[in-house]
């Protein structure tokens, strides 16, 4: 079993809150999620992000016109340097202060900062400077606003810097001395908060948008009967004033693109405009829904314009030459109950208690459908094994079947009362669908075709809290409150042995895969494992220690001394049965190894300190006798009415913005799955839906088109002969016992066949295979000919891609020296005895012939090492061993001289 799993990306969120950007290329768009930054590739349509973490969530970002910076800063202004192409982080930097907004200069050279009502100017850093330990260096800072700076942006030549604040000004900036005198000029005349400002395409009109939806046009012109050439007597003027009229709605975000003077404005409403500057024509009008849009922007060609808003987390890409939609998502509004995994391991589904279920693509990371018909939470949700309907319980009393084709609910299935269903079981053929509730004792089993009621499953005495299907036969395992555990037979309605007890509460339960063993998490921190056809307890594991609580802020005691949460509210097996991964109301999740009883590997679910139980230890400056400072509610502070107001039920513990709640949210895992694929799993979090990947990015492969890449779906292609499917799909999986079994149940005669027909972008990973696999079999001439086989098939293309066959040619060469090795010695053994029997009388002639014949079998060994060591020396070295050590003694006095001609020498070899 794999235990390297690292984390690959976050799904089921879209955008929280800050700026969202696009690459210069505008094919990327940039969006913070939490405290994390995702990236998604609109032409490619695939996603993903990045791996390091703010300690809070994210407030402004940039990326850099050259595409190879990215800074992002959260709340408190601590920011990120990161490398965009290769991923890595650069510098960590604290600016100490709230910053609103961070942008690069066009030229690269320089970004702007607004941290409260200062603008600094920063220089860039880049690979000419000498290394030094701070790589930012300050060039200016700037005052003048008396209250907190709202926008910024840059002029074309990267001279000037224009700020709005909620002043009811702009400003425009000089970035250096010279320029000063051009640029000493504060635009007032505003009513209300001012939201952006922007040059024009030549500089020289600049105009303004407040927040009461006024447009200011301002030119650079001369005084009356002044004269033209003198600059100082220059002054920026109002040349014309026009207003959006936007009917008891204000404006929330505002973006210019000068190159086709068009001028993008969002609303509180959630509607957006588009203008056409300066003649101020009105080009269209459409609407996100019904909650403002937080923030806008405009890819460099200017055909795409992109729009979040944080209430709803709404991402939404616009080609507005064509009134289409290039992207349009939503993550889910309240919090992730459960998910599961397709049979290929191509989607994941999520259910949430917004009453909506969501099919996402992994590699893609996007949304396919939402799917709704739930009046209320969504508590469990199941494939079929076919993977083309899924089955969904919730607390509206139904449970539901959706078709995955054409995406809509075929069947309803209800009890004779209306009862709250939490738990949910699928029999492996599809026929039957279980469902467990915490208002009943009995288990309701519905038939899939008819929909009828087929029978409640009497015998527990409390409610039941978890089901589970054995994926190899129709056997349910049941989990109830009163402590016990029972295996029934669904066709037989009855139980396979006596209840098993359990001395705790069971919080989760999963089977194995072959139904032979059931594992429980109990309320004391233990999973317990249970073999089903004696009922006896073969194994326990104490996850006490491996759990990190963390500390909430009303706690009084540390998180060492805590007792809240140290147990699993989730707990999977893996596709071998051999590990079991758990997740639960706390900040951990854990690998184990089930034969061995011990932690593999802990992962961190979240580092946001904006969660509740993220952190250990509390910021003992931030602590008074009253309790911690970040408890009191400082909304009534705010300087905007909307801010001010609080909508949220008091309490609330559910919900998409964190913002808005009075309770603050905690980190936690309602679910955690193993995918099927045996390469990853996926969490669902109070951050996202959270993927965990053995291979670092997902690789297209043509055969995950049309072919379910699993490991029982590759033992039944060998089964049915199509080894070239099977080869490939062991190697998709990368699973070294799978592909051990394949490569030896080949036969002889198709390996001419397979390999011919193998792409070649498994012909490296194969003969690196073969070269360290050989080494210790005995199978010689078995290997020898797949080595044939595949040098004769991809000779010319191995040619012309030295460098990714470097590592499996000398894996091979090894190999095929060790083996050169042992038939020098063995022939040198043997020469005196050869020559013993030719001397002796009597079965002399018959041992002669029985030489003879080694001596052809080893020369056409020795033919078979000729198809690969094309060499006269290396030939001549094998046949007689004075010779061989005179070329070992070549080859290391080689070696020793230059090591690169002897990396090239030994390459001509093979």
């Amino acid at each position: 079993m794999k235990s390297n799993f690292k984390f690959s990306n976050l799904l089921g969120t879209v955008y929280r809150q800050g700026n969202i950007v696009f690459s210069e290329d505008g094919t990327q768009l940039l969006s913070p999620v939490g405290n994390r930054v995702s990236v998604f590739d609109l032409v490619n349509n695939k996603s993903f992000t990045f791996e390091y973490e703010h300690r809070k969530n994210i407030r402004a970002l940039d990326l850099n016109p050259q595409g190879t910076l990215l800074i992002s800063i959260d709340e408190d202004g601590r920011a990120i340097l990161v490398n965009y192409k290769s991923r890595n982080v650069l510098h960590h930097f604290n600016f100490k202060e709230r910053c609103y907004s961070v942008k690069f200069s066009p030229d690269g050279k320089m970004f702007a900062l607004a941290t409260g009502r200062f603008l600094q100017i920063w220089k860039t850093p880049n690979a000419t400077q000498d290394r030094q330990f701070a790589p930012f260096v300050r060039h200016r800072i700037q005052a003048g606003h008396f209250q907190d700076i709202v926008s910024l942006t840059w002029s074309r030549d990267s001279r000037f810097v224009l700020t709005t604040s909620k002043d009811l000004t702009a400003r425009i900036w000089s970035v250096q001395s010279e320029d000063k005198d051009l640029a000493s000029m504060t635009f007032a005349g505003h009513r209300d908060y001012v939201m952006g400002a922007f040059f024009s395409g030549d500089q020289e009109t600049i105009y303004t948008v407040s927040k009461d939806g006024a447009l200011f046009r301002w030119e650079y012109t001369v005084k009356e009967d002044e004269d033209e050439e003198d600059l100082s007597k220059y002054s920026w003027r109002i040349a014309e004033k026009n207003f959006f009229h936007t009917n008891q709605s204000t404006v929330k975000c505002v973006t210019f693109h000068p190159k086709s003077n068009l001028l993008i404005v969002g609303f509180s409403t959630g509607d957006f405009r588009l203008y056409e500057l300066p003649s101020f024509t009105l080009v269209q009008q459409l609407s996100m829904g019904q909650n403002p849009i937080n923030t806008v922007t405009i890819n460099s060609s200017g055909e795409w314009l992109a729009f979040g808003s944080s209430q709803l987390g709404q991402l939404l890409v616009y080609e507005w030459q064509s009134e289409s939609y290039i992207l349009k998502q939503q993550g889910h509004f309240d919090s992730m109950n459960s998910l599961a995994y397709s049979p290929d391991g191509s989607l994941i589904v999520t259910a949430a208690d917004d009453g909506k279920i969501k099919v996402w693509d992994v590699v893609a990371g996007f949304c396919l459908v939402t799917l709704e018909g739930h009046t209320s939470s969504v508590t469990a949700i199941q494939f079929a094994k076919k993977g083309q309907v899924l089955f969904s319980s919730s607390l509206d009393g139904t449970v539901r079947a959706w078709d995955l084709i054409r995406y809509r609910n075929f069947r309803v299935f209800a009890a004779a009362e209306r009862i709250q269903f939490s738990s949910l079981a699928v029999d492996p053929s599809g026929e039957v669908v279980c469902a467990g509730s915490n208002d009943s004792f009995e288990i309701h089993v519905w038939s899939v075709q008819t929909g009828q009621l087929l029978d409640t499953l009497s015998g527990h005495e409390g409610p039941v809290s978890c089901l589970s299907f054995s994926q190899e036969n129709s056997i349910l395992a049941s989990a109830s409150w009163d402590k016990t555990i029972r295996i029934w037979s669904i066709f037989g309605r009855s139980q396979m042995v006596e209840p098993i007890e359990v001395y705790s509460d069971v919080l989760a339960l999963a089977i194995r895969p072959d139904g032979k063993q059931v594992s429980v998490s109990t309320l004391k921190g233990q999973i317990s494992i249970f073999d089903i056809e004696n009922g006896k307890q073969v194994g326990n594991i104490d996850c006490r220690a491996d759990i990190i609580s963390g500390r909430h802020l009303e706690d009084r005691f540390t998180s060492k001394n805590s007792e809240r949460s140290k147990y699993f509210t989730s707990i999977h097996y893996s596709f071998d049965g051999l590990a079991i991964v758990a997740g639960g109301n706390n900040n951990s999740i854990c690998l184990y190894d089930i034969f061995n009883e011990v932690l593999l590997k802990r992962f961190i679910v979240s580092r946001n300190m904006t969660l509740n139980g993220t952190m250990e230890f509390l910021n003992s400056s931030r602590l008074t006798e009253a309790g911690s400072l970040d408890l009191i509610d400082d909304t009534g502070e705010n300087s905007d009415v909307e801010d001010r107001i609080d909508n949220s039920v008091p309490g609330s513990k559910a919900g998409g913005d964190a913002s808005t709640r009075r309770t603050r949210p905690e980190v936690r895992v309602t679910s955690i799955r193993f995918s099927p694929t045996a390469n990853a799993f996926a969490a669902a979090s109070t951050e996202g839906l959270l993927v965990y990947a053995v291979d670092e990015a997902f690789t297209f492969d043509p055969f995950d088109l049309d072919i379910d890449v699993t490991p029982q779906t590759t033992i039944d292609a060998l089964k049915e002969r199509e080894y070239l499917n099977a080869f490939v799909m062991a190697f998709r999986l990368n699973e070294e016992y799978l592909i051990h079994k394949v490569y030896e149940a080949i036969p002889i005669s198709e390996i001419q066949l397979v390999s011919s027909s193998l792409p070649v972008i498994y012909v490296p990973r194969i003969l690196k295979f073969i070269g360290d696999f050989a080494i210790d079999s005995q199978h010689i001439e078995f290997n020898l000919i797949w080595i044939k086989a595949l040098l004769s098939a991809h000779g010319t293309y191995m040619n012309s891609h030295k460098h990714i066959f470097t590592s499996a040619t000398r894996s091979i060469q090894r190999f095929i020296g060790r083996v050169a090795k042992d038939l020098v010695t063995v022939s040198s053994d043997n020469k005196y005895t050869y020559r013993f029997l030719m001397t002796t009388d009597g079965t002399a002639a018959d041992m002669q012939d029985g030489v003879q014949e080694d001596q052809m079998s080893v020369d056409g060994l020795d033919s078979e090492n000729d198809q690969v060591a094309d060499s006269d020396e290396y030939m001549s070295a094998v046949s007689d061993e004075e010779e061989w050590t005179e070329f070992e003694k070549k080859k290391n006095k080689l070696s020793l001289q230059n090591p690169e001609v002897a990396e090239s020498d030994d390459e001509e070899l093979i």
